[in-house]
């Protein structure tokens, strides 16, 4: 999953959402020098990445990328799940998406100095941009797509997604609702797993 669903599903917790939010930066076990929290955040994010990777309804999602996408049609059908998430945020919570978005900008900029480098340097240009909020637009999803495009140093094609999104757009909404429920159920649980082993190393 992309940037909205990981920090949606970290619960309400400010560490445990700046934690999952900033995983991709920490490696191996380096997250044992973070408070429990954080490093709630950051093991709960590998759990969800691992079932999200394995799920068949996802599988699906990637397949219909994997012919013009090869092995990029995981990131790209990630992104394209957080489009649906934004554009059916009504469903998933009761705080609008631009106030939910908000108190994350204002949560992350309260604790920069813990966030890995990489995260320090990207988020300036996630809150200029506010690539949350525009994740509800296919434009947005369009800008975030050019972006990944030029980090591949435009070998993965990957700006050009919008068209099967626009073509099987819902297929793919269909199959994200129906993954999407059971990855909150999943999160819910595997966070309570999480937090209660490390608590109990302590």
């Amino acid at each position: 999953m992309n940037f909205l669903a990981h920090i949606y599903l970290s619960g309400n917790n400010e560490l445990i959402t700046i934690g999952n939010f900033m995983a991709d930066g920490i490696r191996g076990n380096k997250y044992t020098s973070y408070p429990i929290e954080i490093q709630i955040g950051i093991l709960l994010h590998r759990e969800i990445d691992t079932f999200t990777d394995a799920h068949p309804i996802v599988r699906q999602s990637t397949k219909r990328l994997h012919e013009n996408y090869s092995h990029y049609s995981g990131v790209i059908v990630d992104i394209l799940y957080d489009h649906f998430l934004a554009k059916n945020w009504s469903t998933y919570s009761e705080v609008p998406l631009d106030i939910y978005v908000q108190n994350f900008y204002e949560i992350i900029n309260k604790h920069f100095d813990i966030l890995p480098e990489r995260t320090q340097y990207m988020m300036p240009y996630m809150i200029e941009g506010n690539w949350l909020l525009n994740y509800s637009k296919i434009d947005g999803i369009q800008g975030v797509l050019d972006g990944m495009n030029r980090r591949t140093k435009y070998v993965s094609g990957m700006n050009k997604a919008t068209v099967e999104l626009k073509k099987y757009y819902k297929e793919f909404e269909a199959e994200f609702t129906a993954f999407f429920e059971e990855l909150i159920e999943f999160s819910h649980l595997k966070r309570l797993e999480i937090t209660n082993k490390l608590s109990n190393q302590t």
